[in-house]
């Protein structure tokens, strides 16, 4: 009789453990999705404020200096420039 409480005891803690491993699995890709998509929306959120400065700029009319790797070039509205040509 004991061996049979021994055994159950241990199948129940066997049953707790494995049971506690599933749940901390899923809440761990719980998580890592919930961290990701809040880098993405940061992500994008930064893409789209950038967008907004440098349109800004240029539709000022001021030269916007874009680098990327190591060529720069000028962006300027095409309204700024054809309102600098003569007619």
């Amino acid at each position: 009789m004991k061996k049979a409480i021994v055994v159950i005891l241990i199948l129940v803690i066997l049953l707790v453990a494995s049971v506690g491993y599933i749940v901390y699995g899923f809440y761990s890709n719980w998580d890592y999705k919930k961290q990701a998509n809040a880098y993405q929306r940061g992500a994008q959120y930064g893409f789209e404020q950038a967008i907004v400065q440098i349109s800004g700029m240029a539709v000022s009319c001021q030269q916007v200096p874009l680098t990327v790797q190591n060529q720069t070039i000028n962006i300027v509205s095409v309204d700024c420039l054809q309102k600098s040509q003569p007619q």
